[in-house]
């Protein structure tokens, strides 16, 4: 079992910026690929971004491209999400998600590669 919390969520007017945290398994947390997916109101769980075990490489959804940042700390068991120019249209639940990758030079954006989920944190943006 693998536990992923995450924190930083809250309530933004549009244009604002969020930086939400995962923190994953000391020690082993390099051996995994991360993303972060989002559930907004009557929507379906979708993909926001991902990166690599090493960090080396990222993945972005069209809607969020030059507005999200995704990065990690394996050093601090730690991935981040660091939001921007946050509309409406980003409120949602956000979900850090993981799977063992290591040594994996991409990264699934698909949900159902990822074994194991934090319990989300809700970011909510007003107009």
């Amino acid at each position: 079992q693998v536990d992923l919390v995450e924190s930083g969520g809250g309530s933004v007017q549009a244009g604002g910026s969020l930086t939400l945290s995962c923190v994953g398994p000391r020690g082993t947390f390099s051996r995994y690929a991360v993303a972060w997916f989002r559930q907004g109101p009557g929507k379906e769980r979708e993909f926001v971004a991902a990166i690599t075990w090493g960090g080396g490489s990222t993945f972005y959804t069209d809607s969020v491209k030059g507005r999200f940042t995704i990065s990690r700390a394996n050093a601090r068991n730690t991935a981040y999400l660091q939001m921007d120019s946050l509309k409406p249209e980003d409120t949602a639940i956000y979900y850090c998600a993981a799977y063992e990758a290591i040594g994996v030079v991409s990264v699934s954006q698909s949900e159902k590669a990822y074994n194991y989920w934090g319990q989300g944190t809700q970011v909510t943006v007003s107009s």
